[in-house]
């Protein structure tokens, strides 16, 4: 009788049987797995074309504000004479004439000559000051006597004034001064002579020299005002002045005009981020050829989300608009869509327009920043695409991260019934093989019964 032949496990069976099993019965996770890939990759698009969207709104927010044009720029004929600064939100254009006839000054006093200013002691005591606080007394003592030592103590002091030490070589025996200036200009803050007593020193000390404080005088268009600082801020709406020279007879013009290039710059980016978008939705729909030679257009191709959003930004474009201003289509302002399909942008044109009439090119941009107006148009377009509750981009994204979420719930449905399957399998085969391992070994013993017996034969 020929004998049971054992190979690997008693069944004969491989011993990477369940594995085999389960890696066949994975399939259908791997399919989707593969679909969600496809659709995470889907949804990386979407984000994108969203993001671009938004970066059309963002460059559109900052090209017109309620008055106007955000960016303007102060001109002065003069800069070296009078020049400034403005606030864009309250600046207005226009023009002025401005002649300055005389600066704003600070008060200021001056001691007498010393032939050093950190050996002579001036001696001790105290310098007393009328303050608008009242009198503020700065005491010396024999450390801190020399004239650079008195000049730190008065600025350390917090009196409003500024004490420093000059070399005047007007007497080069006796060089060194010590001017005090006042904080502020105008005739309303006069420094007075400030009363010295100080005790045993090397040389006398004391103020032999002073110079008032003055008002600036100018000149607009023809009236003449007068102020207590260079810096004038109540005079034209939204500049601050800064007054530099006093030059009598020399008319200074100042303007406030439209900063024509950032504007101009603006409108560009604006154009690039539309063109942008734009240029995304038609590489999506174009054909191309895939890894096997076979033309086919990109992963959102044919997408009527695509159709929805390019609609709804060429329909802006296209659109006349009901405003104050004398121009209708953006087109008059030298944008227009080119063969390709995108914008291109005449600055020129577009600047020309600003210098001519910038009220009515910003009445045509901003309308009445409501119902009408090119840039009220276009937010309204843009918010249809993406809106958080139900634009067009938005609705197609969620959808998307739908899809995926059910796809890991049905990953995890399979997973589980496959992992209790393996279970299962496992235990079916451990039996099976400890069956075979019982029946083997009967047999076994029967096939060392009938040698025996055949022995005794």
């Amino acid at each position: 009788m020929t004998g049971i032949r054992i190979s690997g496990l008693s069944s004969g069976l491989p011993p990477n049987l369940v594995e085999q099993v389960i890696e066949a019965e994975k399939a259908p996770i791997k399919t989707i797995q593969e679909q969600k890939l496809k659709i995470e990759d889907k949804v990386k698009l979407v984000q994108d074309l969203e993001t671009k969207i938004s970066d059309i709104n963002k460059n559109l927010s900052q090209l017109v504000g309620v008055k106007g044009f955000v960016d303007k720029k102060l001109n002065s004929s003069f800069p070296d004479v009078v020049s400034g600064v403005l606030d864009p939100d309250k600046a207005a254009p226009g023009e002025w004439t401005i002649e300055v006839l005389k600066l704003a000054g600070k008060p200021s006093i001056v001691t007498n000559g010393f032939p050093d200013k950190d050996k002579t002691k001036m001696g001790v005591g105290y310098i007393k000051f009328n303050t608008t606080e009242g009198e503020k007394e700065v005491y010396i003592n024999d450390e801190n006597s020399t004239l650079e030592k008195i000049s730190e103590t008065i600025n350390n002091s917090g009196l409003g004034v500024k004490a420093m030490v000059i070399n005047d070589r007007s007497n080069k025996e006796e060089s060194f001064r010590l001017e005090i200036t006042g904080g502020k200009t105008g005739d309303d803050n006069q420094i007075e002579f400030p009363t010295v007593y100080l005790l045993d020193g090397e040389s006398d000390f004391q103020f032999v020299k002073e110079i008032k404080p003055q008002n600036a005088k100018f000149k607009l268009d023809g009236h003449e005002f007068e102020v207590s600082d260079n810096l004038v801020t109540d005079v034209i709406p939204g500049v601050t002045l800064d007054l530099k020279r006093a030059q009598e007879n020399q008319p200074v013009r100042i303007s406030v005009t439209e900063n024509q290039e950032i504007i101009a710059g603006k409108l560009k980016s604006f154009i690039d981020s539309y063109n942008a978008a734009l240029s995304f939705i038609q590489t999506q729909n174009k054909l191309s050829n895939d890894k096997s030679g076979n033309p086919r257009l990109g992963p959102l191709g044919g997408d009527s989300m695509l159709r929805m959003t390019e609609s709804r930004l060429r329909t802006i474009i296209q659109d006349m608009q009901n405003t104050d201003s004398k121009f209708k289509r953006i087109i008059e302002l030298g944008v227009e869509f080119n063969r390709g399909g995108t914008l291109n942008f005449n600055q020129d044109k577009f600047t020309k327009m600003v210098a001519a009439d910038p009220k009515s090119v910003s009445d045509f941009l901003k309308g009445d920043s409501i119902k009408t107006g090119f840039i009220t148009q276009m937010k309204r377009q843009l918010g249809q695409i993406v809106d958080p509750s139900n634009g067009t981009v938005t609705n197609r994204k969620k959808s998307y991260q739908d899809r995926i979420t059910q796809m890991d719930k049905r990953i995890e449905m399979k997973e589980k019934a496959l992992s209790k399957k393996e279970e299962q399998l496992r235990n079916k085969f451990a039996k099976m093989e400890e069956a075979m391992s019982q029946i083997q070994a009967q047999g076994a013993s029967v096939q060392s019964a009938i040698a025996g017996m055949g022995g005794r034969g």
